[in-house]
């Protein structure tokens, strides 16, 4: 009866394990400090899980890696919601996310798991819509899909955008980022031509940091996850919405509590 507890223990602590993010600090040269999470109760290396990357915004920004579990899919994960693939969040320390020094974890992430290549994610709000929509127009052949909330873009070819499933989110009221940013990378993408597969959420009357509150949403990782690199023509599933009520309904069935998100 001893042993079957104490085996029962070790299972119990292992199955915790896989399921807590895990800090890694200056493991990947030329690159983030980032947190890592391995949706994994039990490892199967036969089983192969999309890859998730969250880019925090500027409150978040530093030296201390615990800032990033403020809101986001750490902090989501910690009120109950669950998200069945690897998680990358990475740590900027100052100034405008670098794609390549992003992309160093993800080749990184390629290399000690079992990442489904065909279906890796980037999502971040503020600094880290910026961030999003800078690696997205980078690396669109690689990335399945992306969703970019009040932030805007940096770089200076844009037209990779087209060539993703891409969600676009800014309120009318942010005061942090103006909704025009969003509105001239929108208008970067018609320019190309092709904007068939951008959804763009201009939500009236919403402030910057009440987008926080689409972290602990399924609707981000139910949309996100819906594409795939070997989608016919990479569309974009339009079958989905936001409203102000969806993020009101369904924030508060995750514990009630509001994210603490800075104004940036």
């Amino acid at each position: 009866m001893k042993q079957l507890f104490v085996f029962a223990f070790l299972l119990c602590s292992l199955c915790a394990k896989a399921q807590e993010f895990v800090a890694h600090r200056g493991n990947i040269p030329g690159s983030y400090n980032y947190w890592f999470y391995d949706p994994q109760t039990t490892p199967d290396p036969n089983a192969h899980f999309p890859l998730l990357i969250f880019l925090h915004g500027k409150s978040l920004s530093g030296t201390n890696l615990d800032k990033v579990k403020k809101y986001g899919p750490i902090n989501a994960v910690a009120k109950g919601r669950i998200i069945d693939s690897y998680i990358m969040a990475p740590q900027n320390p100052k100034g405008p996310w670098d794609p390549e020094k992003i992309w160093k974890i993800v080749e990184w992430a390629k290399k000690n798991y079992a990442v489904d290549t065909t279906r890796i994610y980037v999502y971040g709000m503020s600094l880290g819509g910026y961030g999003t929509l800078d690696l997205a127009a980078r690396y669109p052949d690689q990335i399945a899909a992306a969703m970019a909330m009040c932030g805007g873009a940096t770089a200076k070819d844009l037209s990779g955008l087209s060539k993703l499933p891409l969600w676009i989110v800014h309120g009318t009221a942010d005061t942090a980022v103006r909704v025009d940013a969003s509105d001239r990378v929108v208008q970067a993408i018609k320019n190309t031509g092709d904007d068939s597969r951008l959804i763009y959420s201009r939500l009236p009357g919403v402030d910057h940091g009440r987008l926080a509150r689409i972290f602990y949403l399924t609707l981000p990782y139910d949309w996100l996850f819906s594409h795939s690199i070997n989608d016919p023509k990479r569309e974009c599933n339009k079958s989905f919405i936001l409203t102000n009520a969806m993020m009101d309904d369904a924030y508060n069935d995750i514990r009630n509590i509001e994210p603490e998100v800075e104004p940036e």
